[in-house]
């Protein structure tokens, strides 16, 4: 099947040929983001690839089922940037990775929080320029410590394992909470706001939805313990930006470890370091000394760059065999409210 590929680098390119000589489908692959201007690229290819930050509003879909697109494979988990009600008008498929390495973001994770805690961004720059004082390196001790994680999927509840293994406690919150959490040693599920109140560092592992979007804002960051640490590895919108930033001002947020941001579609993927960032909010973010940001880097590692191609270029098979879509997404109707409610 022809396939276009969108938002490329090299090493998409070199993963998805190199899988590719088991599934023998026609690659081609644009390094521009999908979004209406751009759809026009995809003329005549039955089956779309997109990654995060690529768009498929109502319109590129229009564009794209006009030119015979007929399947969205989505190499990410996430699909907050597909609209999907209308995919299913037109009769365009929808297929994801719901799992390509749980252990690459959550390992990222980790190391979000050692780098903040321990300031090894900051120790590293100073032994380069032959600084060994250790004065403003000062962290704390993990053990003992209270996490908390929102959202106890695959990736949350290898966080979990992983954070319990260094003797913290653990505090979980989930809209479906999941038995192997509270099986955790020192693990138990407690409502949101027990949460925001009650743990040292909160590290977020639920996907973007309209229920989700903002979790962090203004009236959160309120409820949460002064200098609490606040990590993100999921998507930049579950954050209130401007919010975070007065939490931080006010003490009340002591570290922030990011590795998504809700506006990163113009600055993430692409080597921006020859021009002037116009985006004041994240350069402000960039300014404060507790702050640790990394560019959507956490699902990179070898492993799950295979098994996100091994599992695109399988869904894509079985769209064109006519088989059961095992990882399909799709659109679910609001269920109807009362009248006056």
């Amino acid at each position: 099947m022809k396939v276009a590929f969108f938002s490329t680098k090299s090493y998409d390119r070199q993963s998805f040929e190199e899988v590719n000589v088991n599934y023998n489908h026609e690659l081609t692959f644009f390094d521009v983001q999908l979004n209406a201007k751009t759809a026009v690229l995809a003329a005549e290819f039955p089956a779309v690839c997109m990654f995060v930050n690529d768009i498929a509003d109502a319109a590129t879909l229009d564009i794209l089922a006009s030119q015979g697109t007929h399947l969205i494979a989505l190499r990410s988990a996430g699909f907050n940037t597909v609209d999907l009600e209308r995919a299913s008008e037109l009769g365009i498929k929808v297929v994801r990775v719901p799992a390509y390495s749980p252990y690459a973001v959550a390992e990222h994770a980790l190391a979000l929080i050692l780098a903040l805690n321990r300031k090894l961004y900051r120790a590293y720059n100073r032994v380069r320029d032959d600084n060994f004082s250790l004065e403003g390196l000062l962290g704390f001790d993990l053990h003992g410590c209270t996490v908390g994680v929102v959202g106890t999927g695959k990736i949350g509840m290898v966080f979990a394992q992983i954070i319990q293994g260094l003797g913290c406690s653990l505090l979980g919150y989930d809209a479906y909470p999941n038995p192997q959490f509270e099986a955790i040693a020192n693990a138990r599920y407690v409502p949101l706001s027990e949460l925001l109140a009650n743990s040292d560092i909160i590290s977020l592992h639920c996907p973007l939805l309209s229920e989700t979007h903002h979790l962090i804002n203004a009236e959160t960051i309120a409820q949460m313990k002064p200098g609490m640490m606040l990590i993100n590895t999921s998507r930049g919108g579950l954050i209130d930006t401007l919010a975070v930033i007065q939490g931080i001002k006010s003490g009340k947020i002591g570290y922030l470890g990011i590795d998504v941001y809700e506006q990163e579609d113009e600055l993430f993927f692409q080597d921006l370091s020859d021009t002037v960032i116009q985006d004041d909010t994240f350069q402000l973010l960039q300014s404060f000394p507790n702050v640790m940001i990394t560019a959507h880097q956490a699902f990179f590692t070898r492993d799950a760059l295979e098994n996100i191609a091994t599992t695109t270029l399988s869904n894509i098979t079985e769209f064109e065999q006519g088989q059961p879509l095992k990882n399909e997404v799709a659109y679910q109707a609001p269920a109807p409210t009362k009248a006056g409610v």
